[in-house]
């Protein structure tokens, strides 16, 4: 459905010297929107019948200039959306064109301040994740200098056969996608763009967070894990950590490595979630108990030798964290390797693995999201490992 493109002088709105704004009217599939050209005139000035400035209005040439200027920059937008082949509406044909950038922040504009606003809130490891997909977009998009109404369906698709040429994992995929939408959610929150503009009503992301795999181990080779006898004082850690995350309702490292001797209350484990803020409360296991004693250090207010006194900006820490993420989780595969489990070993098969033992055991799966600190129980779903064959077979047994 083809498009109508004019100039308007605004007699709906007065300014405070008096005079009109000029809008451009878009109208299409019976809806108009308007933008303002950023320019006002008063209303003796104009020809309401030709829509053109009269020829006593000052500055009339340069007037007409800038509107032919606008109504082709749109008009030539719209014919390069019919040749690609994306569908349009008078909203977003409108944030698509050049001159909106000042009242319509672009998307790499939009990603930056995000970023920005993580790093003030001290979520410096978050901030860095979000500038590695900032980076990958911007290598496949060459630059993020573009509305948010040019990022559709289509443009997802070809991002996610982009990455996949990449040999990239579909989890890399779906973080990097969830990232972007953040971004959209965020721009539609400050009511910059509108619902229209929003491709993740069609494009699902948990479409690919489906085809991720499950990072779950038995508990019988959990128990391996935490009887295997470290080499090493890092080795110690790396099982260790591994061990209380798991006995403490799948703890992730982040929060394990800023657990203070405050956080202790009457044997129980009370510490606000770092990624959610969501307060959690569990009880302390013996072995539980046992990790902290071995790790006591009157010296330092941490529960364990990953993060010291000496660690204060959030960049320190950030650092600290990554460097000794990275050396555990070199551990803890190696020591899988050794003990031939089904998946590579890393602190965070610990938090899966704690939320499916349970969900084997017969616990609800809205009391493990509760432990967990998820935000819903969709979320915890992907946590929870699938039943094996035997189990289903046994299942099948009840039926007659």
């Amino acid at each position: 459905m083809s498009e109508t493109i004019k100039v308007l002088c605004y007699k709906s709105k007065t300014l405070s010297n008096g005079e009109h704004p000029l809008m451009v009217c878009v109208c299409k599939g019976g809806k108009r929107k308007y933008q303002s050209l950023g320019i006002s005139i008063k209303t003796e000035q104009w020809d309401f019948k030709t829509n053109l400035p009269k020829t006593q209005c000052p500055n009339r040439e340069r007037i007409i200039l800038l509107m032919n200027e606008k109504i082709y920059e749109i008009r030539r937008v719209a014919l390069d959306k019919r040749i690609a082949g994306k569908d349009f509406t008078a909203t977003t044909l409108l944030e698509s064109t050049s001159s909106n950038v000042g009242q319509h922040k672009t998307v790499g504009e939009y990603y930056l301040t995000y970023i920005q606003n993580l790093k003030k809130e001290r979520r410096i490891r978050y901030a860095g994740m979000l500038e590695v997909s900032y980076n990958s977009f911007i290598k496949f998009n060459k630059h993020l200098d573009i509305p948010f109404s040019d990022i559709d369906v289509a443009w997802l698709k070809k991002y996610e056969l982009w990455m996949k040429g990449q040999n990239l994992s579909v989890s890399t995929i779906s973080t990097r996608i969830r990232h972007l939408r953040a971004v959209f959610n965020m721009a539609i929150a400050e009511h910059a763009i509108k619902n229209d503009c929003y491709p993740f009503r069609s494009y699902k992301v948990s479409r690919l967070s489906r085809q991720i795999p499950k990072r779950a181990i038995e508990k019988k080779d959990v128990m391996r894990i935490m009887n295997y006898q470290g080499k090493s004082e890092m080795e110690c850690l790396a099982i260790d950590v591994f061990t209380f995350s798991y006995l403490t309702a799948g703890i992730n490292f982040i929060d394990i490595s800023k657990l203070k001797h405050s956080n202790i209350v009457e044997s129980h484990l009370i510490y606000n979630r770092e990624k959610t803020k969501k307060l959690i409360n569990v009880p302390l296991q013996v072995k539980a108990l046992e990790i902290i004693a071995k790790y006591q250090n009157d010296k330092s207010p941490y529960l364990f030798p990953i993060l010291s006194p000496l660690h204060k900006t959030d960049v320190q820490i950030a650092n600290r964290l990554h460097k000794v993420l990275a050396k555990i989780n070199k551990h803890l595969k190696e020591i899988g390797e050794k003990l031939q489990l089904p998946i590579p070993l890393t602190t965070y098969v610990a938090r899966h693995s704690y939320a499916t033992v349970l969900k084997r055991a017969g616990v609800s799966t809205s009391i493990i999201s509760e432990s967990l600190g998820h935000s819903s129980e969709r979320v915890t779903q992907i946590y929870l490992d699938s039943f094996d064959n035997e189990q289903i077979d046994k299942a099948m047994k009840n039926l007659l």
